[in-house]
């Protein structure tokens, strides 16, 4: 879910050059599904509202720090997740609805760690850093293949695996399928990802050794939630809520949806589904006038 359009990439040139009705359509095209969002955890409409003008916000100050490396729709939604953390400091959010294994693993180890030196927090921030980059562009690498050759139910597989962490009795029951085959393809998929992280830290000459076993079990469900690699394109989601997907798309998108529990997907759907009930308006104008102020100073530059 990192594909940026050209459409998208015409729309950040034109606010870093300073235009107000970029800015206008970029908040017109995101609001909505953000909302939608921010309105599932917290009760209260109008404090939704400000948690998403303050993310546009956000997004406007960090503009020139904005990698692109993402879409901005997952971009905006990261920020306003952080939003939210804030928010409901120290309580644990899930952006889907399934239980992960690691939640009730947490919930009991007690055993307390052992004290690393100052130097060793310094090279696992390190580590880390690098390990989700690599890791983040290999699961991308392993899903975009999963999608061109439509193996849309070894996709329902790779999220209960790699997202909730299931163990593989419990994925072969909740799927109707062979135990023996998810214990195949999670053996086949995890040396995919180590092979192609190692591949890709050992062509930068500042990487540091990487405890693959590690990374893997502390970062793959840290990255699914922030970069959201599985979802689909708004448009995807757009034709499941129209009912003219071809089969096998509308039956991930579903799993996805309502069974994984996905909450950007959902917000995306919601959004679609109360697009001619609900007047954007004047939110649109809340975050308009809160922003203003930016091209103003644009426009006297």
């Amino acid at each position: 879910m990192n594909e940026r359009t050209e459409a998208e990439r015409h729309l950040l040139e034109e606010i870093r050059r300073g235009s107000g009705d970029a800015w206008s359509q970029l908040v017109e095209r995101y609001q909505g599904r953000l909302t939608a969002f921010a309105r599932h955890r917290v009760p209260r409409g109008t404090e939704a509202e400000d948690l998403v003008q303050d993310t546009f916000l956000h997004f406007l100050r960090g503009l020139a720090g904005y990698r692109e490396e993402a879409s901005v729709e997952t971009y905006l939604f990261l920020i306003l997740r952080r939003r939210l953390a804030e928010l409901h400091r120290g309580r644990q959010m899930r952006v889907c609805s399934l239980p992960t294994t690691s939640d009730a693993s947490n919930a009991t180890d007690t055993a307390p760690a052992p004290d690393p030196t100052a130097s060793w927090y310094i090279r696992r921030d390190e580590q880390h850093d690098m390990a989700r980059t690599a890791l983040t562009t290999a699961l991308r690498s392993l899903l975009h293949g999963m999608r061109e050759n439509l193996e849309l139910h070894d996709m329902q597989i790779v999220e209960l695996v790699f997202y909730a962490q299931w163990p593989n009795q419990q994925i072969a029951t909740e799927l109707g399928e062979d135990a023996g085959r998810v214990a195949v393809l999670k053996h086949r998929w995890l040396k995919q990802l180590r092979d192609r992280v190692t591949q890709l830290l050992a062509q930068d000459e500042s990487a540091i050794p990487w405890d693959a076993p590690l990374a893997l079990d502390s970062l793959l469900t840290e990255i699914w939630e922030d970069e959201r690699p599985s979802c689909p394109k708004r448009s995807t989601v757009g034709s499941y809520f129209l009912n003219t997907l071809d089969h096998p798309w509308q039956g991930y998108v579903d799993f996805h949806i309502n069974h994984l529990g996905c909450s950007f997907c959902r917000a995306n759907l919601e959004d679609f589904q109360k697009q001619n009930h609900q007047d954007p308006a004047p939110l649109r104008h809340r975050i308009l006038q809160s922003t203003v102020g930016f091209f103003s100073r644009s426009a006297r530059a």
